[in-house]
């Protein structure tokens, strides 16, 4: 899997956007929020984000923005689950399995409150790692969900107002 280089700042402002409780007359404050955010958004930021999905999530500004696109398309649970992989991988090997636990609760096994759109081969494959976790035991399904998401979220977020508006609040700033 690539390197998808995340910083304490990225992780911190995707903590904080992701304890933002949304409901449906909270949506405008949704999309106003990344632009609270985007004041160092430079002119060209942008237009990286559209040459590749890769491009868009290693942009501090980038993340933040298309998870608030997520969130408004009731689909932010697929990049939750992505970062949580990313952040398992890091784990220490003593806190493996309780954080694979976490994982798989909230967002694999039945009733996830958060459930992600996995096919039943890779659900399978990835409960049957659950009995031995290894950094290594999600990387399946988080490859699953960034395919998803550069196929079928990323080309709409491309078309979005949220993105719209950030290349034109860079193109002017």
């Amino acid at each position: 899997m690539r390197n998808r280089g995340k910083t304490r700042v990225q992780n911190s402002l995707l903590t904080h956007i992701h304890r933002i409780k949304v409901d449906y007359s909270g949506l405008q404050l949704l999309f106003k929020l990344p632009f609270l955010f985007l004041s160092r958004l430079n002119e060209d930021e942008p237009s990286k984000w559209r040459e590749s999905f890769e491009k868009l999530l290693c942009s501090q500004n980038g993340l933040c923005l298309f998870r608030a696109f997520l969130v408004s398309e009731f689909s932010e649970e697929n990049i939750a689950f992505y970062l949580a992989c990313d952040d398992y991988k890091t784990t220490k090997p003593s806190k493996l399995a309780t954080k694979a636990k976490k994982i798989y609760d909230e967002f694999i096994g039945c009733d996830a409150p958060r459930e992600v759109n996995l096919d039943h081969l890779t659900k399978a494959i990835t409960k049957e790692n659950m009995d031995h976790p290894k950094q290594s035991c999600f990387e399946l399904a988080q490859e699953k969900i960034y395919t998803l998401m550069e196929k079928d979220c990323y080309p709409r977020f491309l078309k979005s107002s949220v993105y719209l508006e950030a290349s034109r609040k860079a193109k002017t700033s």
